[in-house]
């Protein structure tokens, strides 16, 4: 057996056609495989960098020609008896030929392809080529042939099984791609080899079981043996003659458990396979490092309605979890290294589950693997999302052989924990007007309802499958309603005040979301407006949400201090995005048990660009991401109304009691006591526990003058309350001391109030684009003083870092 990668050599040109500019008509460019005809186009000079102010617009030509990928590599024959041509990813509608002989055709991005080379093999030299078709004219040569189906965008992505955000998204530009995107290669084999390898890993009564279920591909009918080991077990189990498939079962006493992050540690065992003939002679292997975990997901009825809880090791988690979209439109760019770095962001932010949204990709190798390693949890959708999708051939075809190659190849990845069918399309047909435009047609129903589940069912029975997100579990109950599974929050951001987050007491809210800027420094880079506004050009071309600068708008006037410039825009929207998102997940959090998850959209972008996201696409923390961290902490501390008052909410999302005693006061602006109060905090647990406040506590003398303060003491960061919104509050011209000292390859900066300083934040990336801070967000009271931390390529200027616009708070707007 042998392997020959086909990665070099390999030029890209586009097939003549009245759309293809003059300076790219012609032209044979070097390729990159993997890659994608955007990342070619743009390292040859032949395009402006789409991501880059409007240059996006002048680049939809790509998507609607033909591409020609081809390269010549050497051949030598040997003992071998099938050579195949093996294609990890194809994007997306691909004719591939070996010395002009055609060896096969793709449709869809989402599967892996294997064909027979041999025949089409010489000696020597040989000459591969693909050509891929326009995906817009694939899409819509379907869409006239079938009718249209409803689509939340303009765009024909639910007629090819592809990428669905490559066509535009409210967050992401169209860049509608073509290319060998994965590995491609000559797979040279005899006798048999590996074609599938599942296991099945559960662990019950301190046993754990692995059930390891065999494919084999033959070029003969010898009869096979195949030897399985991990954790010091071995079994060995014969695939008689002509046979295809066998069974194996290893069982490990006492295996040391998987956990979440937070909940324990996440030991990995090899899981090595080897298809031998019976004489013992290697033909194939297989490796993957697996884990120890049992999963149950429990949607029994209760007096709120119907849970959805998720309970790993027999411990109901607390989902933390924020929504993953593709980390870049051009995947070839998303290294290991780039996740490593965006699963740091996502652990140091308290997060312990990623959502893989419907309308990406299903992720990489690298992607799982890290998330095994960090104890991340991974919620996988299926590939569907805000559109009605047929279910006529080709398209039930494809997705049934992607959803099997994918659930197989992800079965051994402990991290995963949750199939789901879809995103939004069942709430979709329910609420947004879809049945009257349907007319009886098909949108994907019998996908999410009965091809998904069973499927699932069949291959993977270790993980539970819920047909959408949202979903209440059944089609009698509204699909997003609070009381029943999974519900999304879009009103908020769409048409309310995101203090609307409270009337919710939802089971598990699976997306919910605000939006704000990116980084100053990731503007600067990818505009060139000048001056630099709100509304600029190229500001308003990477704002992709309808209406997305009124409803960011809504939210300062019903907040905030009225800004003055671009500056103060910049922050208080980055600000109001942190506040909102906050104050939601510290609300949901409080309702524990009754709620048991939420999951923020979202975490990353994949380009530059005014998002939900809490990193920004040049991956830069926003003050959301800070925010996040103190709302997903552990032990979360938080001030909630309850039944006309306060309450003070204590949540332990720890395996140990919480034993601590806890003050309440409310003071003045200026510091002056008014009320104080204290209790003694017992939480058990994996447990909530909710304490009403006196009502000398929770009736202020004067709302904009005075703020609850609930501490208790280092076990858990402190939580504030004011009784009226900023742009009431009667705030002090802000008053600080600064000093900047070097600090271990940065400088920390000491501020010390001399009056109550709302949300300090620094902003260092506006001096140096590589700076960091290590927090942000700080209420200081008079007197009291905080550390920030700069990291930076340099030193910076001190007094540029202690003055605005770097240095920010809420009360500086009073100036």
């Amino acid at each position: 057996m042998s392997r020959q990668t086909l990665h070099e050599g390999w030029t890209l040109r586009a097939v003549p056609g009245p759309q293809v500019p003059p300076e790219v008509a012609g032209q044979a460019v070097p390729a990159t495989v993997p890659g994608c005809v955007h990342t070619d186009l743009l390292a040859a000079g032949l395009i402006p960098d789409p991501y880059l102010d409007d240059n996006e617009n002048g680049l939809g030509w790509i998507g609607r020609t033909d591409w020609v990928y081809e390269t010549t590599f050497d051949w030598r024959p040997g003992d071998d008896e099938r050579v195949d041509l093996v294609c990890a990813g194809l994007d997306t509608v691909a004719t591939v030929t070996l010395n002009g002989a055609e060896v096969g055709r793709t449709e869809n991005q989402h599967r892996g392809y294997r064909f027979t080379a041999g025949p089409s093999l010489r000696p020597g030299a040989n000459t591969l080529t693909v050509r891929f078709d326009s995906p817009y004219r694939y899409a819509e040569a379907h869409r006239d042939r079938l009718g249209d189906r409803p689509n939340a965008y303009p765009e024909p992505f639910n007629f090819i099984r592809k990428t669905a955000c490559n066509f535009g998204w409210d967050w992401g530009p169209t860049v509608v791609t073509a290319g060998i995107w994965q590995e491609i290669g000559l797979h040279a084999w005899s006798t048999a080899r590996l074609a599938t390898v599942r296991p099945l890993v559960t662990v019950e009564g301190g046993t754990g079981r692995v059930e390891l279920h065999v494919e084999v591909e033959r070029a003969g009918d010898d009869p096979l043996t195949v030897h399985a080991t991990v954790a010091g077990a071995a079994v060995e189990v014969a695939v008689p003659a002509g046979e295809r498939r066998a069974v194996a079962t290893l069982t490990v006493r006492d295996p040391a458990l998987w956990w979440p992050v937070g909940y324990g540690d996440q030991p990995l065992h090899d899981l090595d396979v080897t298809l031998s003939t019976v004489d013992g002679r290697a033909l194939d292997d297989w490796s993957r490092r697996i884990g120890f975990r049992s999963i149950r997901l429990d949607t029994a009825r209760d007096v709120h309605g119907s849970a959805f809880t998720l309970h790993v090791n027999g411990v109901p988690v607390f989902v933390k979890g924020v929504n993953w979209i593709p980390d870049d439109a051009f995947p070839n760019r998303v290294t290991r290294a780039r996740l490593a770095e965006r699963f740091a962001q996502a652990v140091g932010a308290n997060v312990n589950l990623l959502r893989i949204w419907g309308g990406g990709r299903y992720e990489s190798a690298d992607f799982y693997e890290l998330a095994d390693e960090l104890g991340l949890l991974v919620q996988q959708d299926f590939l569907f999302a805000c559109a009605a999708y047929p279910e006529e051939e080709p398209f039930r075809t494809e997705v049934e052989a992607e959803a099997r190659e994918q659930v197989t190849r992800l079965a051994s990845h402990p991290s995963l924990v949750l199939w789901t069918g879809n995103n939004e399309n069942i709430w979709g047909w329910y609420d947004w007007d879809w049945q009257e435009p349907l007319a009886g047609r098909t949108w994907g129903r019998g996908y999410y309802l009965e091809l998904l589940p069973a499927i699932v069912a069949e291959l993977d029975p270790t993980r539970p499958y819920w047909p959408g997100s949202p979903w209440s579990g059944s089609e009698d109950v509204h699909p997003n309603d609070p009381a029943h599974g999974t519900m999304h929050i879009w009103d908020v951001w769409n048409t309310d005040d995101y203090t609307k987050y409270r009337e919710y007491v939802p089971r598990f809210v699976a997306e919910f979301g605000y939006q704000a800027p990116p980084a100053y420094a990731t503007l600067r880079r990818a505009l060139s407006d000048e001056p630099l506004a709100h509304d600029s050009p190229g500001m308003a071309h990477h704002q992709k949400a309808i209406d997305g600068d009124r409803k960011l708008q809504r939210g300062l006037d019903a907040h905030l201090p009225a800004p003055a410039d671009f500056d103060d825009w910049h922050y208080l929207t980055q600000l109001n995005q942190a506040r909102a998102i906050q104050l939601g997940v510290e609300h949901f959090r409080s309702h524990r048990p009754v709620c048991m998850g939420t999951i923020v959209w979202q975490l990353n972008d994949c380009w530059p660009v005014t998002s939900w996201a809490a990193v920004d696409g040049d991956g830069r923390r926003k003050p959301l991401w800070y925010a996040l961290r103190r709302a997903y902490a552990d032990r979360l501390l938080t001030v909630q109304p309850r039944d006309g008052g306060l309450a003070l909410v204590a949540v332990n999302e720890t395996g140990e009691a919480w034993h601590a005693p806890a003050t309440v006061t409310r003071l003045t602006l200026t510091g002056e006591p008014r009320a104080k109060t204290s209790v003694d905090l017992d939480v058990p647990a994996y447990s909530s526990v909710v304490l009403a406040l006196p009502a000398e506590l929770a009736r202020p003398d004067e709302a904009r003058r005075e703020l609850l303060v609930a501490e208790a003491g280092e076990t858990a960061e402190r939580a504030l309350w004011f009784f009226a919104p900023d742009r009431e509050v009667e705030w002090p011209s802000a008053k600080l001391d600064a000093t900047v000292e070097p600090a271990g390859g940065g400088q920390r900066v000491r501020v010390t109030a001399r009056t109550v300083l709302r949300d300090l934040t620094l902003f260092p990336d506006r001096l140096d684009p590589a700076a960091q801070v290590d927090q942000a967000l700080v209420t200081l009271l008079p007197g009291e003083s905080a550390t920030f931390t700069v990291t930076a390529t340099a030193a910076l200027d001190p007094t540029a870092l202690t003055a605005r616009p770097v240095l920010r708070c809420v009360n500086d707007l009073t100036r």
